[in-house]
């Protein structure tokens, strides 16, 4: 654990990474908090499920595209009006469906909301790498940061499911409007630690940046990866209903999440001496294998224990893909870059989110299993395909920070 304390120690670090952990906090209640109040009061998972997929739609859609504002003009003077308006736009959504609104107002809401939501995470790892010269240390900061990510869905669908179930269904998404409020005026104060603006010389700022080498196949394992958050979303909330345990929902989550966090944990406490592009691979494939086994769940107990092993390769997987896309692309689209991680987890949870929530309606909530399952093969595929590309360019010499 002393790597992580001598990360933190550096000035402004602990300030920013903390203020980071709250202004992304409320991410994490998004889906489930989503599916429990639209499955509550409008009584369909296929609508719980189009709601949560039409949000992580137009935030994939938008994150991007904020990724590149950022990086030319700056974490706060893009970010901080955005982050207000997402939080609104969340609150007008939850206060309309409190008056059992028309659903095209809710989309309306949830789609704004997402758009101007952003990625508090690639803008704290924007920072790591701007504080941080050492490779070292910059692996042991994006898995920190990976773990408080996982450290948000532990507590988060647990508090969102509390609030849902023994408040209100709508009370899972009240604190993701203070959380999102509250965190972005705390992170965007601290001017410090804000990356400087990187004047790119190169031809390389008018490149689209999915063009780069190597990186359709990281942001295809992302997008996989995000199917199968949101597929498991939807479809836990239907297993567990289905038990008779719809409370329990938040706590099985929360397992899955806890297991991905302790990864992640020890993971960055060690330095790696095998290549990236390997140690990505095969987390892509122990993803595949681990999230199988979640179809052949009988009971919360079981679902929580599979979920539980299955988040053990989540975190890793994640702090690999986001050390290839540090390796892929130049320093100065770093933040853009690790937006379209967070722009292809939105977009593949929307695609598990709604396939599954049809899927459930129809088949039951194995058919949302299912959904997970196959997602995870795929992810495991594109991995091994990925192999020739990523072992040729991360073998090449690079001038800016390597892993």
């Amino acid at each position: 654990m002393r790597a992580y304390v001598t990360i933190l120690r550096i000035p402004g670090a602990l300030a920013f990474s903390s203020a980071g952990l709250l202004a992304r906090f409320g991410g994490a209640m998004m889906g489930i908090g989503t599916v429990l109040m639209a499955s509550s009061l409008y009584g369909s998972y296929g609508v719980a499920g189009g709601l949560a997929a039409a949000n992580a739609i137009a935030w994939a859609a938008g994150t991007a595209y904020l990724g590149h504002l950022v990086d030319r003009y700056g974490q706060r003077r893009i970010m901080l009006p955005a982050a207000l308006i997402s939080a609104g736009s969340l609150a007008a959504m939850v206060l309309l469906a409190l008056f059992h609104a028309p659903l095209v107002t809710l989309f309306a809401c949830t789609v704004v909301s997402g758009l101007t939501g952003g990625s508090p995470g690639a803008l704290v790892r924007a920072r790591w790498n701007y504080v941080l010269t050492s490779p070292r240390d910059l692996h042991t900061a994006y898995s920190l940061e990976s773990t408080l990510d996982e450290v948000c869905f532990v507590i988060g669908p647990v508090l969102a499911t509390w609030l849902a179930t023994s408040v209100h269904p709508t009370a899972g998404l009240v604190a993701p409007v203070l959380l999102g409020a509250g965190g972005a005026l705390v992170f965007y104060s601290l001017k410090q630690t804000e990356p400087k603006v990187v004047t790119d010389t190169t031809r390389s700022t008018g490149r689209f940046l999915l063009g780069y080498p190597g990186i359709v196949s990281v942001i295809g394992v992302g997008l996989l990866m995000g199917s199968i958050f949101g597929s498991i979303d939807v479809t836990t909330v239907a297993a567990t209903t289905a038990w008779n345990a719809r409370g329990t929902a938040g706590l099985i989550l929360g397992a899955m999440s806890l297991g991905s966090a302790i990864g992640g944990l020890l993971y960055g406490a060690r330095g790696w001496r095998s290549p990236l592009w390997t140690r990505f691979v095969l987390g892509a494939c122990l993803l595949g294998v681990t999230v199988c086994s979640l179809f052949f769940a009988t009971t919360p107990v079981i679902l929580g224990v599979c979920g539980f092993v299955a988040g053990f390769t989540i975190a890793p997987t994640f702090i690999n893909a986001n050390g290839l896309i540090h390796r892929l692309v130049p320093d100065s689209r770093l933040t853009e870059g690790l937006a379209w991680m967070g722009t292809s987890l939105g977009i593949g949870v929307s695609i598990g989110s709604t396939v599954a929530g049809h899927a459930i309606d129809v088949y039951g909530y194995h058919g949302g299993f299912v959904c997970a399952a196959a997602s995870g093969i795929l992810a495991c595929l594109i991995g091994l395909v990925s192999i020739p590309v990523l072992r040729d360019i991360t073998g090449r010499p690079i001038t800016s920070h390597p892993e």
